[in-house]
């Protein structure tokens, strides 16, 4: 035996839908954003970053930690090994100075760079030229 009782919520669902109130909405048979994508502790931050479109504007923390990411990028356009660890060393020293607490922003978790395994992918993707 089904309730013939309708809530007032239920009520103005059902009323809405009969009036197409619910029909063409955004994003509607999409799967929603990000969804089976790894979990990112910091996906707020990138979410505001993104959606605000702030680019020149971040945090010390935050543009150290996009240039780490960025690290292999970057040093494709270096043409010679020397510049190449010069670049990774003082990296290394700004997030030696990001771990003692001494960068505005964010807190951040990273490790120095090896020098030797960043030079070694960096020939790798050029090639091997020398």
């Amino acid at each position: 035996m089904t309730s013939a009782y309708e809530s007032r919520i239920d009520r103005a669902i059902r009323e809405a839908q009969e009036r197409g109130e619910f029909d063409d909405l955004p994003g509607a048979g999409k799967p929603l954003p990000g969804w089976g994508e790894r979990y990112d502790e910091n996906w707020w931050i990138k979410d505001f970053v993104r959606r605000e479109n702030i680019t020149g504007a971040l945090p010390a923390s935050l543009a150290l930690r996009r240039e780490c990411e960025d690290i292999q990028e970057r040093l494709a356009k270096e043409t010679m090994e020397s510049t190449v660890r010069e670049y990774v060393a003082d990296l290394n020293e700004r997030i030696r100075r990001a771990q003692r607490g001494h960068l505005d922003g964010p807190a951040v978790v990273l490790s120095p760079f090896d020098v030797d395994d960043v030079v070694r992918v960096w020939r790798e993707r050029r090639g091997g030229r020398r």
